[in-house]
């Protein structure tokens, strides 16, 4: 039996009744991390995860296991965990070793969590690809020549080639969705706020959001009852969907989408027919602006989250006669490209009568965006739409920046109006790609009602295999 295929459910059943140990499954998931090509892990921590699964294999000896006890993870490298490194994929960061555990790690910890490593990501969470890494690209597991996507593409790409059982990331405009998408696996965003963000390093703080990526919907929905403390996820899963409504949202499903995700859409949406769902297309309007508000408002946000990289409290320390000409050489130096480029824009958007041409202007687009979708789930239970306008692409695609930020349109509304979103394969998802690569469907639902959209994603998760 190849332990690393299992769901996480099925792991801890096999743990709690005795039929493996917990160092015989983390050997397996190691082995397979060491051995691995994609770039996934930044840090592997092979000797601390050796020690927790001694921990844990206690608690279940003990009878004080719990669902995530010794169930091997990954974790955003933009998680502070203590006294293992912390990089956000940047350079500034290299040798950053937090004294202390974020939040949710504290959480994890308390039940017995093993953590592989920490996972490879765009630099300070800025991208959509994974090719802003001070440590190099993640190659997605389907195809090495394409993308994970990003930021979270370490945890996807980790958890898609069994590197992992689960992974935790984080998303500001679509960071776990997008690459869940692209990997062929199951990422969620939670409402904005649902799990504690302390200790996570910050990139838009009205934005940012802590999540899983696992392989199924009810390996999610166990996390999030373990996150939270909440034992309203895991019900719904295999409830069915006789009865909802479903929007399709129009202005996410147009000619600019490819036409192999929409065949996918299509047929997932039929599928959802098929066990009694009702479904119809709605339009919101505000969400032609979505993209250009989004990367005004978070850009404003990311110039304030990354002004303490002064190169004297944190980070890469430059070098100059005055602290001007430190503080220069030290961003110039450790810095990307692409965190520079957001940096540029956020201060742009806050310069004199930016504020009100630009920053204010975003802010109401925000408001609309969150009115539009409240009416929407008012009288329907889901909203559907792809994760994605197109499946992973090369790696050597070159970097056209106005097709990069405009392809978030379909992840950033929800990041805007807080709410809760997952992607899941679609149906019959990779027969309409070739070479057979893995297309994404994106449920977003009521604010705290992740229930909901988690019951809708296991639903489709049947149905893809049948």
């Amino acid at each position: 039996m190849d332990l690393t295929k299992l769901s996480l459910k099925q792991l801890n059943t096999a743990l709690s009744e005795r039929q493996i140990s917990v160092k015989e499954v983390v050997g397996d998931y190691l082995e397979r991390a060491k051995q691995s090509d994609l770039n996934a892990y930044i840090t592997l921590t092979e000797e601390t995860a050796l020690q927790s699964a001694q921990t844990a294999q206690k608690l279940f000896d003990s009878g004080e296991s719990t669902a995530l006890t010794g169930i091997p993870c990954s974790i955003k490298d933009n998680i502070c965990t203590a006294e293992i490194k912390t990089t956000n994929g940047s350079k500034m960061l290299e040798n950053f070793v937090p004294f202390y555990d974020a939040d949710l790690i504290r959480t994890l910890k308390s039940q017995g969590f093993v953590m592989l490593g920490k996972t490879n990501m765009d630099e300070f969470a800025m991208g959509n690809s994974n090719r802003t890494s001070y440590f190099g690209n993640v190659r997605n597991p389907h195809d090495r020549e394409r993308v994970s996507g990003g930021s979270s593409g370490g945890s996807a790409a980790a958890v898609a080639a069994d590197l992992c059982c689960y992974s935790i990331g984080t998303d500001t405009g679509g960071s776990i969705r997008q690459p869940a998408a692209y990997c062929g696996i199951t990422g969620l965003k939670p409402t904005y706020g649902r799990i504690s963000r302390t200790g996570v390093t910050a990139f838009a703080g009205s934005f940012d959001t802590v999540g899983p990526l696992a392989k199924t919907a009810e390996d999610c929905a166990i996390i999030m009852e373990a996150l939270t403390g909440e034992k309203s996820y895991a019900s719904k899963i295999g409830n069915g969907i006789k009865g909802m409504k479903i929007a399709l949202i129009k202005e996410l499903f147009t000619e600019n989408v490819d036409v192999n995700v929409r065949e996918s859409v299509s047929q997932t949406l039929d599928f959802l027919r098929s066990q009694g769902a009702q479904v119809e297309k709605v339009s919101l309007p505000a969400l032609d602006y979505a993209a250009p508000a989004y990367f005004t408002l978070a850009s404003a946000e990311g110039v304030s989250a990354l002004s303490r990289f002064d190169g004297v409290k944190y980070g890469l320390r430059g070098e100059g006669a005055t602290y001007d000409e430190r503080l220069r050489d030290s961003r110039t130096r450790g810095l990307g490209e692409e965190v520079k480029r957001r940096i540029m824009l956020g201060n742009f958007v806050l310069s004199g009568e930016n504020m009100n041409t630009y920053f204010r202007k975003g802010l109401a687009i925000r408001q609309q965006i969150t009115r539009e979708f409240n009416a929407l789930l008012n009288d329907y239970d889901v909203a559907v739409s792809p994760t994605s306008s197109r499946s992973a692409f090369s790696l050597d695609e070159p970097g056209d920046f106005v097709k990069i930020y405009s392809s978030t349109l379909y992840t950033v509304p929800m990041n805007l109006a807080g709410l809760p979103c997952v992607s899941t394969p679609g149906v019959n998802s990779v027969k309409f790609d070739k070479p057979y690569m893995p297309i994404g469907v994106s449920l977003t639902g009521r604010k705290f009602d992740e229930a909901t959209i988690l019951q809708v994603a296991d639903c489709i998760e049947r149905g893809r295999n049948r």
